[in-house]
């Protein structure tokens, strides 16, 4: 590629508050002797050992009014002679948005461009399967996310990367944060990062620190400053400030830099109101702390063994430590088992709380996990002291959950569980879900918190979860007000987002946003309704729209939508949080409305995919930005982005030594569906679940040299009862070959080649041999059907035909994979990125959850997860009854096993 610029890897965004902006380039060692001047000690310095420097990096971060914009842009200079790799790796957080991106190399300029995820699929797809390539997927923090793109540089020529984010703090205990990772991996010759804040109150405190700098250095290096409406940090170092010690040529830039600020409060009123768009930011000061009804639900399974247990207990400890006597509260902890301290709201007297530590001292872990019979327990305790106390009825009341695992005991089924939840609490207080670790239904906590007025946030697995445990329970430890109703005039507000909330917690801000009538009002107002400590709580909001114009014109840089795009960014977040509860045509609607407003605001989410216009790989393949929806992902998320390439080293003795017997040999999916993938060299199999909707249509093989394509659409199961959880099964498959013009439909009771131009149709009562250039199918009477493609990649469909006694009411298809030799080294897919080989351990055997089953930890692709041995069944011999496999199960849709998340491997069609 000399002399050309091209793209060398991609990485798609990850669902993560703070960001870094870094050309991952190496350093040259070592610097001159003798009393040289500090120009060319910084010059020498600066000099990398391929010629390739950073000569700028700089973050400009704007706010206004909470809504912050930042622009990161980094210059790359090539020095050598030769054509240069160089990488632009960015972090940004899991709540913002890239509106922009721009890429500026030997001359010529390359533009992100917004699509509809459906659009951009094939570009995305291809980019992800270019081999070692094909990019790096970290999920780098626990707030952030990360992707790294590539380029060839000309020799003697530069490059210029620009990213473009928005989001809109979000105030935690008396402060807002804009967190910024650091990390240019070498010394910069303009470095900068430059936050300029606008707030229409007042700023009332503003400060900056940088984890990676001494008292002294810091205060040489950031200037910070802030009056009235405005506030200032600016973080310049020079070179040798750079320097991790006087004689290094390494960077000491490596951490967090973090600006913290908090506005003004004397008003009640905090009104913003531009361009038929308004914002109201609700946050009063000086009310009474409201005395509460706490309830904490945690779960004491076999699988919080260690220090997940003791963390608890530890953080437990100090939140009973540190509650007041005017509050009541009980703990009922489960496991197989449901039991309770007291079955009763007490009062936090110090007696009582001197009992409660030490229950939570004493309680050891026993059994599986019975979650739905736990929060039932904790909703029954605060509903009836609420119902037969009444000087128990005005405080505010709250559950908190912890678990670290699924539901295993009791009711398993999700839908239900929810269900049950819903309808116990029935709105009259907020759950809050704490998520221990990664073996958990994330999402589904999330929905059952979303669905009952609280969040729920993750617990990471590290030294400091009691700290995390702590920091979460600060934010809600003091309710100042209940049902809270922001109201504004209804002929004149349209597009409204959430303006009822359950309760307002000291510290914390509710943000309500909407689009005014296009008559307009001279003035707007705003009534909040709430109730208080023993009273209740009326406040009204006037704000005049010219005098908010002449206000805002004292903001410089103001984007001259800012306020509607604030607007915007709130009405997708809470479009998206409340289309993970919906199902069928609800979801559908949801999803149309959120990629709409993606589209016109120029926002990328999880519906909207960046292409970069114009740039493309040595294959001829668009770049692609892609931001997920999942939070599923462990950290340390590192490895080459091929879909699952699984190769194997030699068999380990301890690798499972609960079998008696070699696994089956076989690669494939089936029933709801189970995919299973032998590894031969392990002699060993591994297999995940896919659970999404009936009608999606999931990518189970694609090579890119040939276009060979195998997809395959789900079927539900229609003996699903209402409320459940619905399995889904392979009712459509569809196997394509361009290069020969070939295309198979298979269905559960018809065959069809080439159906786009009307070929012959074939029944499985048939029995017959089907070629064409080079693939043949042979339809074997009521049993299977075998694809073989030019004699040597081969697959089978079973047809799995209902009989009496079925716990299945529809027919449905197997697929397996009999050899893949012809296959591209490339090849992706659910299936098709296994025919690459994999390397993995196993090790850490110990009883799980599950006292029948052994969890263990595997290590792949850098990345260390939890599996549990289990048993498939492999159905291409006996389609009825299937033959067992064992395997390591990885949970949560193959996170971690597989590259990106299963939702990558969703297409808009069967061919």
């Amino acid at each position: 590629m000399n002399g050309a610029t091209g793209l060398r890897v991609l990485l798609c965004l990850l669902p993560l508050l703070t960001l870094q902006a870094m050309p991952a380039l190496s350093l040259a060692t070592g610097r001159p002797k003798g009393s040289q001047k500090r120009q060319a000690v910084d010059t020498y310095l600066l000099q990398t050992v391929n010629g390739v420097s950073i000569r700028s990096l700089k973050v400009n971060c704007k706010v206004t009014s909470r809504f912050a914009h930042y622009v990161i842009t980094s210059q790359v200079v090539n020095n050598a002679d030769k054509v240069r790799e160089v990488a632009f790796d960015v972090e940004i957080p899991k709540t913002a948005f890239i509106s922009d991106f721009a890429i500026t190399a030997d001359g010529k300029a390359f533009i992100g461009d917004i699509k509809d995820k459906v659009t951009a699929w094939k570009q995305y797809r291809k980019a992800a399967i270019l081999g070692e390539n094909a990019g790096l997927v970290r999920a780098s923090g626990r707030n952030m996310e990360q992707f790294t793109i590539h380029i060839t540089v000309g020799a003697r020529s530069k490059a210029t990367f620009q990213l473009t984010y928005e989001e809109v703090l979000k105030r935690r205990l008396m402060q807002y944060d804009i967190v910024i990772k650091v990390r240019p991996k070498q010394l910069v010759h303009h470095f900068e990062i430059d936050v300029d804040i606008f707030e229409p109150q007042g700023i009332s405190k503003l400060d900056a620190q940088a984890s990676f700098l001494s008292e002294e250095l810091a205060a040489q290096t950031i200037k910070k400053s802030f009056s009235g409406k405005k506030g200032h940090v600016l973080f310049r170092p020079t070179v040798s400030q750079q320097q991790s010690c006087p004689t290094c040529s390494t960077s000491l830039l490596n951490g967090d830099f973090k600006v913290t600020y908090d506005v003004n409060r004397d008003k009640l009123c905090d009104l913003l109101v531009a361009n038929n768009y308004f914002t109201h930011f609700f946050a009063p000061k000086n009310l009474t702390n409201m005395s509460k009804n706490l309830v904490f639900v945690i779960d004491i399974s076999g699988s919080m063994e260690g220090q997940k247990v003791k963390q608890t207990k530890e953080a437990l400890l100090k939140i009973l430590g540190d509650m007041r006597p005017v509050d009541n509260f009980d703990l009922v902890l489960f496991g197989s088992q449901v039991q309770s301290w007291q079955g009763s709201l007490v009062p936090a007297s110090n007696a009582n709380l001197q009992a409660a530590q030490d229950f939570v001292r004493r309680f050891s872990l026993a059994g599986a996990t019975n979650l739905n019979g736990g929060l039932l327990r904790g909703i029954e305790i605060l509903n009836k002291a609420q119902g037969s106390h009444p000087e128990l009825s005005n405080p505010a009341s709250i559950l908190i959950m912890l678990t670290d695992g699924e539901p295993t005991e009791g009711e398993t089924d999700r839908s239900q569980i929810l269900k049950n939840v819903r309808n116990a609490i029935r709105g009259r207080f907020p759950l809050y879900n704490l998520g221990f670790g990664h073996d958990l239904d994330f999402s589904f906590l999330e929905v059952m918190s979303t669905e009952n007025n609280g969040w729920a946030q993750r617990i990471y697995e590290d030294h400091d979860a009691t700290q995390q445990l702590q920091g979460f329970y600060n934010q809600v430890a003091n309710p100042l007000l209940t049902d809270v109703e922001l109201q504004y005039p209804p002929d004149a507000v349209l597009a409204l987002t959430q303006h009822r909330h359950k309760q307002y917690y000291d510290g914390s801000e509710i943000v309500v946003a909407g689009r005014i009538a296009d008559h307009k009002l001279s003035t707007f107002k705003a009534d909040v309704q709430a109730r208080g400590e023993k009273q209740e709580f009326k406040a009204t909001c006037l704000v005049d729209e010219e005098e908010m114009k002449k206000l805002l014109r004292e903001r410089g840089h103001m984007l001259e939508n800012h306020v509607e795009r604030l607007w915007a960014y709130l009405t997708i977040q809470e479009l998206l949080a409340k289309r993970m509860k919906m199902e069928g045509e609800e979801r559908a609607n949801l999803s149309s409305q959120v990629l709409k407003m993606s589209l016109d605001y120029h926002f990328v989410t999880p519906l909207t995919s960046m292409t970069i216009r114009g740039l493309t790989d040595e294959d001829g393949l668009e770049p692609t930005i892609d931001k997920s929806q999942d939070d599923s992902q462990p950290l340390e998320m590192v490895g080459p982005r091929r879909t699952f390439v699984l190769s194997a080293t030699q068999p380990s003795p301890t690798a499972h030594p609960i079998d008696s017997k070699l696994p089956s040999r076989v690669t494939g999916v089936d029933t709801d569906p189970h995919f299973i993938i032998y590894v031969p060299s392990k002699d060993d199999s591994l297999c995940f679940n896919i659970n999404e909707e009936p009608g999606v249509i999931l990518n189970l093989v694609q090579d890119p040299d040939t276009g060979f394509t195998v997809n395959g659409q789900l079927i539900g199961n229609k003996a699903s009862s209402p409320g459940q959880h619905e399995s889904t099964y392979f009712g459509r498959l569809g196997i394509s070959s361009p290069a020969s013009d070939f295309q198979l439909e298979v269905t559960s009771r018809n065959i069809t080649l080439n159906p786009s131009s009307g070929g012959p149709v074939f029944s499985w009562r048939d029995q017959a041999v089907l070629q064409k250039d080079g693939v043949v199918v042979t339809i074997n009477k009521k049993r299977n059907l075998v694809v073989s493609v030019d004699d040597g990649a081969t697959f089978e469909i079973v047809l799995h035909r209902t009989w009496k006694g079925s716990a299945v009411h529809q027919d449905f298809l197997g697929f397996y994979v009999l050899n893949s030799f012809r296959m591209s080294a490339r090849t992706q897919g659910l299936l098709g990125q296994f025919f690459s080989p994999l390397d993995f351990e196993v090790f850490d055997l110990h009883p799980g959850s599950d006292p029948t089953k052994t969890d263990a930890t595997m290590a792949v692709k850098n990345r260390q997860l939890t599996v549990t041995r289990g048993l498939q069944k492999d159905y291409s011999k006996d389609p009825r009854h299937g033959i067992e496999v064992p395997c390591w199960f990885v949970h949560d849709n193959g996170a971690g096993l597989l590259d990106g998340v299963h939702t990558d491997y969703i297409v808009s069609d069967i061919f």
